[in-house]
């Protein structure tokens, strides 16, 4: 069972709709913790999308993300920046915020019922779920030669690290939760 519905939130239709919302008011303030760089700034969203996929498994965490995304297409200032509306998912993030709608999915399926380590993996396979979109759809702002250099060098150790605080801040809340 995810480890969110199991431990976290009623059964009930509101609950979950309150557990959505809240996740997608976490993507939002991750996103606002940020080092800017250009075209694409380094935030803490990763982080919160994989560990967020992990707990709420992949609809909710899709509809999270979902939530998140038609929140700053409605013109809510949730994206990096101070930026929102349609404009701001035609610019050179964009490819990454609809790999993370992806990645929702991908990491929260095959996290489901796995160990720490099998949770870590679906965390990677979230985060090249991610990459790949981000890094094709950043191919129209910069030359082909600099992708990398603009999209993938400077964020994917960072990533990384990313990723194994949010499998720490799991494991301990599951021990936590568990001696209840």
């Amino acid at each position: 069972m995810l480890l969110a519905q199991s431990r976290f939130a009623p059964a009930s239709l509101m609950g979950k709709v309150g557990l959505t919302l809240g996740a997608a008011a976490l993507i939002a303030l991750s996103a606002k913790v940020q080092v800017p760089f250009w075209p694409v700034p380094m935030t803490l969203q990763t982080m919160a999308v994989m560990g967020l996929a992990v707990v709420l498994g992949p609809r909710l965490g899709l509809a999270a993300m979902v939530s998140y995304l038609a929140a700053g297409l409605a013109g809510l200032p949730v994206f990096a920046g101070a930026a929102a509306g349609p404009a701001y998912l035609a610019g050179p993030t964009a490819g990454f915020l609809l790999g993370m709608a992806a990645a929702m999915l991908v990491t929260g399926h095959l996290a489901q019922g796995r160990a720490t380590l099998g949770r870590g993996l679906a965390m990677l396979a979230g985060l090249a779920t991610i990459y790949v979109p981000g890094l094709l759809w950043l191919s129209n702002f910069v030359p082909s030669e600099r992708v990398l250099a603009a999209g993938f060098t400077p964020f994917i150790l960072g990533d990384l690290v990313k990723l194994v605080v949010a499998l720490m801040l799991i494991e301990g809340v599951r021990r936590i939760t568990a001696r209840r």
